[in-house]
């Protein structure tokens, strides 16, 4: 059985869809009450997009509601892992922000979390009986779509080894690397590179695992276009898009995403992938 706290979001198919109502108080607390029968020997799988620690906290309760009706076994699937950027501690008085969620998911003794396209192998690493499922299929799709040939873009160093497995998976697409410098203090993008001297004219698919403002990406497909790059598209996991899509559009024909993080409309410049296609 599936117990999907975002209602609008079914990664899975053919499985019982647990009914609830949720609700959040007066003083900011989430509270839930579950309605559908469950029996302790039913697998049950949480699933949530989460966007806030109170989507979090929601998450929370609902484990808790579910071990109360003495369901055994619970799996959680959290496609969008929070703080999963922040994987390390770049200055002092930071917080490992990534370590607190995991350890409260861990506290909760659940049978497996599982988590889409991870940003790096910290999350999985500090999860309890962790499994992850890549964007091989994901990207797949994307080139289908195109359907003209294209040479993969990694935009920086924290993703080669991600996209040599991609690649690999894919039957060994060209890959060309790309890197950037950012100020750990403020986060800021002073420069960028791309390993090549020209790419005369190739298509090329930068593939990443999170999108939240874009000015990477742009700033990338300006240097792009600086080496004769023909057209660009864009394809990452989990689409924040918090400063929207029209200032990505500008520079990619055409920009993809799953609806991992949420959902979002499908236009002819964008194009959202489901993840019950894809998992």
């Amino acid at each position: 059985m599936i117990l999907n706290l975002d209602k609008n979001f079914n990664p899975f198919k053919d499985k019982s869809v647990i009914e609830f109502e949720s609700f959040t108080f007066s003083g900011g607390e989430p509270h839930i009450k579950i309605l559908s029968p469950i029996s302790a020997e039913q697998k049950v799988v949480v699933t949530h997009r989460i966007q806030s620690f109170s989507d979090f906290g929601l998450l929370l309760v609902a484990v808790d509601a579910l071990k109360r009706m003495e369901v055994k076994t619970i799996d959680a699937f959290i496609p969008y892992f929070p703080a999963a950027r922040q994987d390390r501690v770049m200055v002092s008085g930071e917080a490992l922000s990534v370590k607190v969620y995991a350890e409260i998911l861990n506290s909760l003794g659940l049978n497996c979390v599982v988590v889409y396209d991870p940003h790096s192998e910290v999350t999985p690493a500090l999860l309890n009986d962790c499994k992850t499922i890549s964007n091989h299929s994901f990207v797949e799709q994307v080139i289908a779509d195109i359907n003209e040939e294209v040479v993969l873009i990694s935009p920086d160093g924290g993703a080669l080894k991600k996209i040599y497995n991609l690649t690999k998976a894919l039957g060994g697409l060209e890959v060309i690397e790309c890197s950037k410098v950012r100020d750990v203090k403020t986060g800021a993008i002073s420069d960028f590179k791309v390993y090549t001297e020209d790419l005369n004219g190739k298509h090329c698919l930068v593939v990443d695992d999170i999108c939240d403002g874009g000015g990477t990406f742009i700033g990338l497909a300006q240097e792009l276009k600086k080496k004769n790059a023909g057209k660009l598209f864009l394809a990452v996991s989990h689409g924040i898009f918090s400063k929207g899509l029209k200032g990505l559009s500008t520079y990619f024909d055409k920009i993809y995403s799953t609806d991992a993080f949420k959902t979002l409309q499908n236009t002819e410049h964008f194009s959202q992938i489901e993840l019950k296609d894809l998992v």
